[in-house]
């Protein structure tokens, strides 16, 4: 279903020639800046998209209206094809029919209608989008809406896993997700980042991990260098080919470790590549054993040809907690 466009007064465009034809909705836009542009129905918007992720931008203040207006409505690119499920047209379509008539304003102009593209995209800097094309993970709880055939399933993560965690305290609640749909997920606000794995490996912080494909493998794995005396820190791993989700407690920073000797607190940092060394380094000094420490007692330290992905954030402070 697509909001169609009621054709503009006959007295301002007298021959009909000269009437849109188009709907509301997004298209390819006509400056050649952008990948798609939102058409109201009556004219070009500021509101753009490239590559899932909306923007504005304005329309060059001196281009002819009619010029940027297309004759007839675009076929949309081969990558936003509509899904088939549920007999609903999916992608980032005008809203249909009248279900919106009479009423007018910023939420239903199209500008946070939904991204398109298959797989993974980012809906808004808070939320991802999954269009289903094969199964992957998620975090238990972490669904706030879905359109179309799909379910989600309990995954456990095996004996060994389960151990792990219990020993460990690292652990990574999983649902699979498969079917036919869009699926939207988040974590309490958080923002959210996609990276695509080829052959190769992260080690994350498992509250820092949203979804992933279901073609990477996981497992619980103590931090190199990080002896069960030395604070027994371990994370979780994947590795493989496919895409992984990872949230982040604010916008976060990337530190190249081949640069320099690199160090991040142990409750700050949130993924780093799996093949990088690590060690446990300790500031601990005389002056913390009588309340004049530094707070900032254990560290770990990267070296090797990788990145380091690091949230402002410590996690949150528990009154009554030193």
């Amino acid at each position: 279903m697509r909001l169609t466009c009621s054709p503009r007064d006959s007295s301002r465009h007298p021959d009909p020639r000269m009437r849109p034809t188009m709907t509301a909705d997004w298209h390819p836009d006509p400056t050649g800046r952008h990948e798609l542009r939102y058409w109201d129905g009556s004219r070009w918007t500021e509101h753009v998209s490239d590559r899932g992720v909306q923007s504005t931008s304005p329309m060059d203040a001196g281009q002819p209206a009619q010029q940027a207006q297309p004759s007839q409505p675009q076929a949309q690119p081969q990558s936003q094809a509509q899904p088939q499920y549920g007999g609903q047209q999916g992608g980032q379509a005008g809203f249909t029919g009248d279900a919106f008539a009479g009423i007018t304003g910023d939420l239903i102009d199209g500008r946070y209608a939904e991204v398109t593209g298959s797989g993974p995209q980012l809906q808004n800097s808070k939320m991802l989008r999954v269009r289903v094309t094969e199964p992957f993970m998620a975090r238990q709880g972490s669904m706030v809406a879905y359109q179309g055939n799909v379910t989600f399933a309990f995954q456990g993560g095996g004996a060994g896993r389960v151990i792990k965690k219990a020993l460990t305290g690292e652990g990574l609640p999983l649902m699979r997700v498969e079917g036919q749909g869009d699926v939207f997920i988040a974590d309490t606000n958080k923002n959210v980042h996609i990276l695509q794995l080829n052959n190769t490996g992260i080690s994350a912080n498992g509250k820092n991990v949203l979804a992933f494909s279901a073609a990477l493998q996981w497992n619980i794995e103590r931090v190199k260098g990080a002896s069960m005396l030395a604070g027994g820190l371990f994370n979780t791993t994947l590795r493989g080919t496919g895409w992984v989700a990872i949230v982040t407690d604010g916008e976060p920073v990337v530190l190249n470790a081949a640069e320099a000797p690199t160090f991040a607190d142990t409750d700050a940092i949130v993924a780093w590549s799996a093949h990088l060394d690590t060690t446990l380094k300790s500031t601990m000094s005389a002056g913390a054993l009588i309340g004049r420490g530094s707070g900032e007692a254990v560290q770990v330290a990267f070296q090797g040809q990788g990145f380091v992905i690091v949230q402002p954030s410590e996690g949150i402070n528990i009154p009554g907690q030193a």
